[in-house]
């Protein structure tokens, strides 16, 4: 009997060390591996060696970086050394409430694009703004599984006779900038705008569902947001504004000036006096999007400089004003599409 019980007692003892075995090498194969098992936005993922981020791989690895679309701005690093040593997604394209101080070069630059007589404190100002709009930063949380399509559309006459307007509706988001009128012009330029970029000298009213990035040059245009959602006080900065607007203040984001220097330093590097508006949207796309596509930039096909709703084909004065280098943001652009960052649209 006592050769019985140490015989159970030895077999139920090796039994229990081959069960351990058996977890511990399933459990040191599948370290690597997180299970979403109710952990919310936690995606089941393997790390591999030498990649820091975590990634969800298949065979064919379809995305790249974070990314499921067929390119991503920053895939690949290292692919083009151009591209690599301005690109600095750390930078945020919203100015919000974690990031109201900007740094004293930041201020500095900032302040002189449109010099004003009287000086307000940019941070009080701010607080004050981020008490009606929300002031946060609706694009720190990306999908990996999906894939965000941009579409960058600018107002080139380019776009006349294009049949651009279902592509370019087709994308998540769909960025205008300034006066963009889509009203008659839907067969080209498309009818859908999810963000639209103005100034307060070039702002207008927008639907419920579209974002006011609102690109400011000065305290003033911060004062005068505040106004023209509340008060309607301010009716002049250089040129007359509207005192009130009709947008969503849920959706009103603010251009960080820190994001528009970082385009003037890495990118435009000092070419013109700041970046033009096109420059300043296809930059904040590259930032936010997954895959960016670009509409109406540059001349048409004939080499004139001129918007989409004008009937005069030699109205583009602008690009000889020196504000903006026309030609060396073309350049930029091309480098962004020869290195496949970027598709662009010609347009006719």
């Amino acid at each position: 009997m006592k050769c019985s019980l140490r015989f159970c007692f030895l077999s139920t003892a090796f039994l229990l060390v081959f069960v351990m075995s058996l977890l511990f090498t399933y459990s040191h194969h599948s370290i690597a591996y997180l299970d979403p098992g109710g952990l919310g936005g936690i995606h089941r993922v393997k790390l591999v060696p030498g990649y820091a981020g975590m990634q969800r791989l298949s065979k064919a690895g379809p995305y790249p970086r974070g990314c499921a679309c067929r390119r991503c701005p920053a895939d690949e690093p290292g692919a083009t050394d151009w591209f690599d040593g301005r690109y600095d997604g750390s930078v945020s394209p919203v100015w919000t409430k974690e990031n109201m101080d900007l740094p004293p070069d930041v201020q500095r630059w900032w302040m002189m694009l449109q010099p004003q007589f009287k000086s307000q404190n940019t941070h009080e100002v701010l607080s004050k703004l981020f008490q009606i709009v929300p002031g946060e930063d609706p694009y720190r949380s990306r999908d990996p599984r999906r894939c965000r399509r941009c579409a960058v559309v600018g107002n080139s006459g380019n776009l006349r006779g294009s049949g651009y307007g279902p592509e370019i509706d087709g994308h998540d988001f769909v960025m205008r900038m300034n006066q963009a009128p889509t009203v008659g012009f839907e067969g080209d330029v498309g009818g859908r705008t999810t963000h639209h970029f103005m100034y307060p000298e070039s702002a207008k009213n927008l639907p419920a569902n579209v974002s006011f990035v609102l690109v400011p040059f000065k305290t003033l245009d911060l004062l005068w947001i505040a106004s023209a959602l509340s008060t309607g006080q301010i009716r002049f900065t250089y040129a007359p504004v509207k005192p009130f607007l009709r947008v969503d203040k849920e959706k009103v984001q603010i251009y960080n000036p820190a994001f528009f220097k970082y385009i003037h330093d890495r990118w435009t590097e000092h070419h013109g006096r700041y970046p033009s508006t096109g420059m300043l949207v296809l930059f904040f796309a590259l930032h936010v999007c997954d895959e960016v596509n670009v509409f109406g930039f540059g001349a048409d096909s004939r080499g004139n400089w001129h918007h989409y709703w004008e009937n005069n084909r030699y109205a583009g004065e602008f690009r000889k004003t020196g504000v903006h280098d026309a030609d060396f943001e073309a350049h930029i652009i091309d480098m962004l599409a020869k290195t496949s960052k970027i598709e662009v649209y010609r347009g006719n």
